[in-house]
């Protein structure tokens, strides 16, 4: 007697289009030198509080900044590098992580703290920019379902 085996969920016809063109939109070079600046981006944050200087007189925001950073940097590019076509998947979470960036400096600190410039400028622009490359990346990969 000969036993009959399934295919598996990852073999499925519609898991296969989907991952297709998902894998479409994700290699074209405009994705990849987006995700290219937002992997930036995100270092860029992690490493914030030092090149700014604010590590010693704001310790709690340079570890948000820290976290968020390698979080946005690990949705965006570097954790999912090997797979792009799950990576803009990943972007509305690395929008709300660009979104925490900007409202971090008086949510962690406090409102009523008083905050060098430099630091509400660098975390707003950064910020900014976060929303705006996963944003993008995430339009990319509709974009490619909508024309497949």
């Amino acid at each position: 007697m000969t036993e009959r085996t399934l295919p598996g969920i990852e073999e499925h016809p519609d898991i296969l289009t989907l991952r297709a063109s998902s894998e479409r939109a994700t290699t074209t070079v405009t994705a990849q030198v987006l995700e290219g600046f937002a992997l930036l981006a995100g270092l860029y944050l992690a490493a914030s509080a030092w090149i700014v200087g604010f590590n010693a007189t704001l310790p709690a925001l340079a570890v948000s900044n820290l976290i968020a950073g390698l979080a946005f940097a690990f949705f965006m590019g570097g954790g999912f590098g090997s797979a792009f076509e799950r990576t803009h998947a990943m972007s509305w979470a690395a929008v709300a992580i660009g979104l925490w960036t900007i409202i971090a400096p008086f949510a962690v600190s406090g409102a009523r703290t008083s905050h060098p410039a430099m630091v509400v400028v660098s975390n707003v622009v950064i910020g900014g920019l976060a929303v705006a490359l996963a944003a993008a990346t995430s339009v990319l990969g509709q974009m490619a379902r909508r024309r497949s």
